[in-house]
């Protein structure tokens, strides 16, 4: 499959995610270099894009949740069953560590899960956090949000008594807030318990696709609402997924699928300080996957190597936690990038080995299926699937207080969304819009 290219007249000769190291080791300002001055991106296409994005991630989202906590692997050496192969992709479902001997009840095989245009997507905790922060910054009309207005967006949307759909670290930051505490307080070590957990992950990847070509002010966006949660490596993960998101949109696509995904990782790893588990963890499953070995053995591999023997400083086993950290940022790191770099830029595969692979594997398929979504585009899942798709979004079934009785479109969404990069290239990048081309005009830094 090719991807939906993003720039209409600007040629890439070279570009990367390069940029001075800090005093921790770490990438302190990620950005793009060219030897172009600036890039022109059509906001047509990108509104077509960011509904890419949006239908990607919930496919993958809903996919991915048939078999969310299925294998977590016990402490120990391999046995049969363990889990997943790519021989279970179509057989039935397993339950899950939660569900007392009972399959999901969203598919009784292992396979996709779609809404058909009569029907609706519903929100959940991979979708729907990005959907409130993108309404929070269009209606504030804003590029960066304060710590009030986090709070205060989190304080009315979120059910505060049934189930919420929060989970870790998320509950935790809901909880302090309703105490009155600001972020980034809410997600501090000496505030919140849950610091290593996930949630910053699948709540904050969408602020790439609102800088495009620009990592160093995605990530300036970023910084609050990853902080609301995360701290140390679960911060920095968070931060090579927003780096992702933002190279997808100047990605060179005169290269192939996988080598584009393989070039954009690499330079969004750059973010993550050397020192770190999640740098190592990186370079672990990079390593592994040029060796060639099947991605079933990869995973296998990351196992034994961080839960079982704790290496390169990742000790939550020791820790004792709820299921041995399954929720945790790390492992389910790890695990996205064995779907990220066996998936080889084929939406499909990418997905179905995010699904077999274990731990919270509805996390890593939402990622990579809404930043696959926004580089093929609307027209580009359908032809991939070779079918049609709903249109519709229902965000009131984990959140509240929206718009519409909370039922929204991607068309919508993603004219929001455009509305939001508007004010970025203004006010941030001091850009330019073509109202006649109806094109961004993005100065790149040299």
């Amino acid at each position: 499959m090719k991807f939906k290219p993003a720039l209409l007249f600007a040629l890439f000769i070279f570009f990367s995610c390069q940029s001075k190291k800090n005093n921790k080791g770490g990438t302190e300002n990620p950005e793009i270099y060219s030897q172009q001055s600036s890039i022109i991106l059509s906001r047509d296409v990108y509104t077509d894009q960011l509904y890419g994005f949006w239908l990607g991630q919930c496919i993958a989202n809903w996919t991915g949740l048939v078999t969310e906590m299925d294998k977590i692997g016990n402490i120990g050496e391999i046995k049969t069953g363990e889990f997943y192969t790519r021989q279970d992709w179509g057989k039935p479902d397993q339950p899950s560590i939660w569900a007392e001997g009972i399959p999901s009840d969203l598919s009784p095989t292992i396979d996709f899960v779609f809404r058909g245009p009569d029907e609706i997507w519903g929100a959940d905790d991979d979708t729907d956090i990005e959907y409130m922060y993108q309404h929070l910054l269009y209606t504030h009309q804003t590029t960066q949000l304060t710590p009030q207005q986090i709070r205060d967006g989190w304080l009315k949307h979120m059910k505060a008594e049934e189930e919420n759909y929060l989970w870790v670290s998320n509950q935790k930051a809901f909880d302090l807030m309703q105490e009155g505490l600001l972020p980034p307080d809410t997600g501090s070590p000496e505030h919140n318990e849950h610091y290593e957990m996930i949630d910053a992950q699948l709540t904050t990847e969408v602020f790439g696709l609102f800088a495009p070509a620009r990592p160093k002010i995605a990530l300036k966006m970023a910084h609050l609402p990853i902080q609301t949660t995360a701290r140390h490596n679960a911060e920095y993960i968070s931060k090579f997924y927003v780096c992702m998101y933002a190279l997808s949109t100047s990605v060179d696509t005169t290269l192939s699928p996988k080598q584009q995904i393989l070039t954009m990782a690499d330079r969004a790893s750059q973010v993550l300080p050397d020192t770190t588990y999640a740098a190592k963890m990186y370079s672990f499953v990079k390593k592994i996957y040029q060796s060639g070995i099947p991605w079933e053995q990869s995973r296998d591999s990351i196992y034994i190597r961080y839960q079982v023997h704790q290496k390169d400083g990742y000790d939550l086993t020791s820790k004792n936690l709820y299921c041995n950290g399954c929720f945790a940022a790390g492992i389910n790191f790890a695990a996205s990038l064995v779907s990220l770099f066996y998936g080889e830029g084929d939406l499909i595969e990418t997905i179905k080995i995010g699904t077999l692979t274990g731990w919270d594997s509805d996390n890593p398929t939402a990622t990579w299926g809404g930043l696959l979504g926004f580089m093929l585009g609307k027209e580009g899942i359908e032809k991939t699937f070779g079918r049609t798709f709903s249109n519709r979004f229902n965000i009131h079934r984990t959140r509240k207080n929206f718009p519409n009785n909370g039922i929204d479109t991607f068309e919508k969404m993603a004219e929001q969304g455009v509305a939001i990069v508007d004010r970025v290239v203004l006010d941030e990048m001091d850009g330019a819009i073509d109202s006649v081309r109806n094109v961004w005009k993005i100065p790149l830094p040299r």
